[in-house]
């Protein structure tokens, strides 16, 4: 017989009053369970997540939209995710929590919502964004079916925090409309790959990396339920390590040559 939902989640290592970030690619999940004969949604495999996590858990789900950084509006209220369907189903979840930056803004459901209520960072990544209140609060990290070059954005908060010397920052200007309708111009900052000389995000060695380290626990992508956690605190200090031993070049970061 097929495992629950929360079966999965829990044999993955999440735990009931979790704080945890969730990115996802749910396709072989719903795929699984639809050749086992049982019809699950984007919402049963949101409702499952909070579940398994329970009333003093909280769940925070990525609803990045580039559209900001390429001159479209941006509406707090009705700006779609481009993250994927359990994303949009939490960013319409009844009491759920938007924070504040256009282009890197996020769905907080449950018990500690409150601590990311009227979150509005200038800057993506930086220690008041959402990624440093998740470090604060000791909580996970979870992807689902996804390598870290596709879900681990956590990578640049650790980069912007250490300043990195293979990134800057870079200004995006827009109309934003926030929780009560109204429409002003704002200017926010991301901490962006340095593309003059060839910068090129790479850190699914570092995930190996991490692996190795045993942070993750788990599930690779593609195997068993495909979700493995890290500790959001444990994994800054595994990076903040390898930025300060130099050794960010080819765990972090490539250079392609533009020859």
């Amino acid at each position: 017989m097929i495992e629950t939902l929360q079966q999965r989640w829990k044999r993955s290592g999440l735990s009931d009053g979790d704080t945890v970030l969730i990115h996802s690619n749910i396709k072989r999940t719903l795929i699984e369970y639809r050749i086992n004969k049982i019809s699950i949604s984007p919402q049963d495999i949101l409702d499952s997540f909070i579940d398994v996590i329970g009333s003093k858990g909280t769940l925070l789900l990525p609803l990045f939209n580039f559209d900001f950084a390429n001159g479209i509006p941006f509406d707090i209220r009705n700006s779609e995710s481009q993250m994927g369907a359990l994303t949009e189903v939490g960013r319409k979840f009844y009491g759920a929590v938007r924070t504040g930056h256009p282009i890197y803004s996020f769905a907080v459901i449950g018990y500690k919502s409150s601590e990311f209520e009227g979150i509005d960072n200038v800057s993506g990544y930086a220690e008041d964004s959402p990624f440093g209140v998740l470090k604060r609060l000791n909580g996970k990290i979870g992807s689902l079916d996804l390598e870290d070059q596709n879900s681990m954005t956590f990578y640049h908060h650790v980069e912007e925090i250490k300043r990195v010397d293979y990134r800057y920052f870079k200004s995006f200007s827009g109309d934003y409309t926030d929780s009560s309708g109204q429409t002003k111009n704002k200017k926010y900052d991301l901490y962006v790959r340095d593309i003059e000389r060839g910068v090129m995000t790479n850190v699914n060695p570092a995930g190996e990396l991490l692996w190795n380290a045993g942070l993750y626990s788990g599930f690779r992508p593609k195997e068993g339920p495909g979700l493995r956690l890290v500790n959001a605190k444990s994994m800054f200090h595994f990076v903040e390590k390898i930025i300060d031993s130099g050794k960010a070049l080819g765990t972090l970061y490539s250079i392609e040559d533009s020859k």
